[in-house]
């Protein structure tokens, strides 16, 4: 079965109906702010833990199928093989008691001297034949509890790689605040979630901490939003972001007084909103390849940012997700990009259109994979830029001809350019952006390298400033760590204890 994580949902705007499902089939009022808070506290032996075990009851079915069918093929040997001998025992008992029954006419020899032998042998097979009959007896009971045991020792087998933990808790209460039923998930979405928590977790140790500490000292007041603020700017989340975020924080207090859960809460629904707002004035607010239409992806950056390794991630998660994917090598500048976009794209079985020459025309390069693209039917084409800083105007320059190119010869395609951001960058690579949106027209924003810095609030900056909506966020060097971005699931890595 083919998951595909482009058409996954995950926004909790759109998860409403099927969480109003969700709630009337597990007795939990709590809304979507009242699940917000409840993953910052130990999970109680409530409905969300019925609904974690529920998930991984699926999950262990799915994973466990085809051992399923070696288990039960060796099952019956166990259960199978003392039965014979039983049954073979019981029939040894029954056959020899009827010719004992004759053993007393064998008594009357019995007196003379020369049956004595055969006397005392026969004694002993009597001994044996009653030592066999009560061990048969006693043998017999367990012969059924086995087969139970092994019958239901099967659905209890762990999933490889996947603990029951506190990682799976909080993540199956992230899907399920989002309307997600427990035979819906999947254990990408489950490895995913965890990988996400566990990358931002030096700027959450960082964030929640002092936030906790904050408005753990009572109502929320003016003092504190001052400590919020210096708290958001130490982040990186922006001088313009922190401003949005305290003035809206500033208008609730003069309506109410926020508890301190209360004011974590309206804090998460802020941010969510605030990275939500680029996907409103956006053309394609769900983004993801349309099927049978070729779409092109203009991958730009600076070096060093992570491009080509970004590439390869998403090239694995277009695979996965059932498109045909074909990959552009047009940065023809750095040393062995080519090499190294290739072995990316070997680890996921997709092609790759190179110029075998050196210091190649990128635009070139460009051109033959369209060419390319069309002939075999692809539906996403991966093009990879050379690294440039965003003050070489020749080389800016250079990748608007690329973005001409794209234009003219596929002008019926999909076509998106991405900005990848190194994320520890932080504030340095607004600048960054902001020239590129200029030559590139970009679309959208890849952040990378989260699980590196404690300054994962740069989301909030890349947003909040460029207008940009998040495509992807990658939070680790593995090919399964970089997965399309979801607002509820960041925030929720990053403020949840």
């Amino acid at each position: 079965m083919v998951f595909n994580w482009f058409r996954r949902q995950k926004s909790s705007e759109r998860a409403t109906p099927p969480q109003e499902e969700q709630l009337t089939a597990n007795p939990s009022p709590e809304a979507e702010p009242a699940a917000v808070v409840s993953a910052e506290e130990p999970l109680p032996d409530s409905a969300q833990q019925n609904w974690a075990e529920e998930a991984y009851k699926h999950i262990q079915q799915q994973s466990s199928q085809a051992q399923a069918g070696d288990e039960t093929l060796l099952a019956p040997p166990e259960t199978s093989a003392p039965i014979p001998e039983q049954t073979l025992a019981e029939n040894e008992l029954v056959a020899p008691v009827t010719d004992q029954v004759d053993i007393p006419s064998a008594s009357e020899p019995s007196a003379t001297a020369p049956l004595s032998f055969l006397a005392r042998a026969e004694a002993d097979r009597q001994t044996r034949l009653e030592r066999l009959k009560a061990t048969a007896v006693e043998v017999a009971p367990v012969v059924t509890p086995r087969a139970d045991t092994v019958v239901t020792s099967v659905p209890l087998v762990e999933v490889p790689g996947l603990a029951f933990d506190e990682g799976f808790l909080w993540s199956a209460e992230i899907l399920a605040a989002q309307g997600r039923r427990p035979e819906d998930v999947s254990i990408e979405e489950i490895t995913w979630l965890k990988k996400l928590r566990q990358g931002l977790d030096k700027t959450r140790r960082n964030i929640v901490n002092q936030l906790k500490a904050i408005v753990g000292q009572g109502p929320l007041n003016q003092a504190a939003v001052m400590e919020i603020e210096a708290l958001l700017l130490q982040a990186d989340v922006g001088v313009e972001a922190t401003d949005s975020i305290i003035n809206t924080l500033q208008s609730k207090l003069r309506e109410e007084v926020l508890a301190p859960d209360a004011a974590i809460a309206y804090l998460k629904k802020i941010l969510r909103d605030m990275l939500d707002r680029p996907l409103q004035q956006s053309r394609n607010p769900i983004f993801a390849p349309e099927k049978d239409t070729l779409n092109i992806w203009v991958i730009t950056g600076v070096n060093g940012a992570g491009k080509t390794t970004t590439i390869g991630k998403i090239a694995h998660i277009a695979q996965k997700s059932g498109y045909q994917c074909l990959i552009g090598a047009a940065d023809t500048f750095r040393a062995a990009a080519v090499e190294q976009v290739k072995i990316w794209a070997q680890r996921s079985g997709i092609e790759v259109i190179a110029n075998p020459g050196k210091n190649t025309d990128p635009a070139a390069v460009v051109f033959d994979a369209i060419a390319a693209a069309q002939s075999r039917g692809t539906e996403l084409l991966l093009v990879d830029t050379a690294g440039r800083l965003q003050n070489k105007k020749n080389l800016m320059d250079e990748l608007s001809k690329i973005r001409r190119i794209v234009d003219k010869k596929a002008p019926n395609a999909k076509v998106e350019s991405l900005l990848v951001l190194d994320a520890t960058l932080g504030q340095n690579g607004l600048r960054q952006a902001e020239v590129f949106a200029e030559a590139a027209q970009l679309s959208g924003v890849v952040l990378t390298k989260l699980d590196g810095t404690a300054k994962g609030g740069v989301a909030l900056a890349v947003v909040q400033q460029l207008g940009l909506p998040i495509r992807f966020i990658g939070a680790g060097e593995g090919i399964e760590d970089l997965r399309p971005f979801s607002s509820y699931e960041f925030v929720e890595a990053l403020l949840s204890s």
